[in-house]
């Protein structure tokens, strides 16, 4: 049966199978030659894998490290994975032949109710069993399984680059909270000070008053200066407390069991990164690679819908043991084989063939648009954040000088105001400019590392894709 089975195939199998193409070629995009904001004797410093611990807070390596366990959007794409490595096995299956065990029982009675029959029998019953195997297998002549079987698998490599970008969300989105969670801090406590501040001028006020030194519009006006102050804090408690809440999802965890100190961005270091080559950077982004597999997958789908134009060719073949009783079935002289092969070929469809092929045409133009997107889309990320980084230093840089220039001129003002020498409104100009200036320098700050933060995003967080 085996050897039946081989002279019927082999002169399609000779044929070797066709590909029906297009074959897959990498889409030309325009790469440029360089960063515009990275000055061309900077040597590159890609980002390493872990980049998140050059922060220097060991707390936020915990949170990162909990988000990568136990955040539900990175469960649901490992959950892609799976089905995407189902979807392998389903579409490999026809590759190779089909094996069913099947077994039958018959039963026949014939004759006539006159009888005549050998032994003045009126009925014969007959009784026939058969045990053996059946083979089906649809010959891939044209690549069309072989070009599904590829769909899936790129599909399934589709699905791991995107799990890496999910990955690389929720990294950055955990550092974006913290940092959001250490700058309301921070801006919290620049509120309190500045409000013990205003109270002790205030008290200071009250007591010349009590001498008759000072009159009470100059405690008034104090006075309202500190109710200002008081009524930030609040809403910087609130704004503090809602960041805390919110790494609550992303870790994985109710808020009720997140215990997060925080602390400062001042004792947090800033590690340095410079990208290298822009086409460099295409192979060390997730999404760019996640978005030519889809690609890849595409194409294949494309194969496959042409190869549905062709004939299909099916072999079949079934064989096994057959015998009148159940008990012999196992005897000699019971073996039974069946081989045969068909062509089928659809003449008419209405056009469901041709729509399948357009739609998966219209589909891969849809992806590769949507590539060529996310390549810019990577260029234009790059330069944003290196723009952004470059200003938002050279702001903190000036915002400091602003503050020391702040805390001088209110140092003077209050040394005055205690001589008499000026009067509570110049002294109310210095400490409302103060108070801004610190609490402007921590809002630099914190865009400053979120201009970083969007800088190791943008390259990719350290992954590097496969050659």
């Amino acid at each position: 049966m085996r050897r039946r089975l081989l002279l019927v195939a082999a002169p399609v199998l000779a044929m070797g199978g066709c590909t029906l193409g297009p074959a897959y070629e990498r889409p030309e995009v325009d790469v440029p030659a360089r960063f515009a904001a990275t000055p061309e004797t900077a040597e590159a410093a890609w980002p390493a894998a872990e980049w998140w611990r050059g922060f220097g807070s060991p707390e936020l390596d915990g949170l990162i490290a909990a988000a990568r366990l136990y955040n539900t959007d990175l469960a649901a794409a490992a959950a892609r994975i799976v089905q995407a490595d189902a979807q392998v096995g389903i579409s490999s299956a026809p590759l190779l032949p089909a094996i069913q065990g099947t077994s039958r029982a018959d039963y026949q009675r014939s004759g006539n109710s006159r009888g005549g029959l050998p032994g003045g029998k009126r009925y014969i019953d007959s009784r026939t069993y058969q045990i053996g195997p059946n083979i089906s297998y649809d010959l891939d002549f044209w690549g069309r399984n072989r070009a599904l079987a590829q769909a899936a698998q790129a599909s399934a490599v589709a699905s791991r680059f995107d799990q890496e970008t999910v990955a690389l969300n929720v990294v950055t989105s955990v550092a974006q909270t913290y940092f959001q969670l250490l700058a309301g801090q921070d801006r919290l406590g620049v509120a309190q000070r500045n409000l013990a501040d205003a109270e002790r001028i205030l008290g200071a006020f009250r007591a010349r008053l009590s001498v008759g030194t000072a009159n009470a519009l100059d405690v008034s006006q104090q006075e309202t200066l500190v109710a200002n102050q008081r009524a930030i804090i609040p809403s910087l408690r609130n704004n503090a407390e809602q960041q805390r809440i919110g790494l609550g999802i992303l870790v994985g965890r109710p808020p009720e069991r997140l215990d997060v100190a925080g602390g400062t961005l001042e004792k947090l270091q800033l590690p340095p990164v410079t990208p290298g080559l822009p086409s460099t950077l295409l192979t060390r982004r997730p999404d760019v690679a996640q978005a030519e597999a889809q690609l890849v997958s595409e194409n294949a789908n494309i194969r496959a819908a042409r190869a549905a134009f062709f004939p299909t060719i099916s072999l079949t073949a079934s064989g096994g043991l057959t015998s009148a009783a159940l008990s012999t079935l196992t005897g000699p002289g019971t073996l039974v084989a069946a081989l045969g092969a068909s062509l089928t070929q659809s003449i008419f469809d209405n056009g469901l063939r041709q729509g399948q092929l357009d739609q998966a045409r219209g589909r891969y133009d849809e992806l590769l648009a949507g590539y060529r997107r996310t390549t810019l889309q990577a260029f234009t990320d790059t330069e944003q954040s290196l723009v952004a980084f470059q200003y938002t230093t050279e702001q903190e840089a000036l915002t400091r000088e602003a503050v020391a220039v702040a805390q001088r001129s209110a140092e003077i003002a209050r040394a005055q105001l205690a001589a008499g020498t000026i009067d509570i409104i110049t002294s109310l100009n210095t400490q409302t400019t103060l108070f801004n200036d610190l609490d402007t320098l921590t809002q630099v700050r914190l865009s400053r590392f979120q201009a970083l933060l969007n800088l190791y995003k943008a390259l990719g967080g350290g992954w590097v894709g496969p050659q």
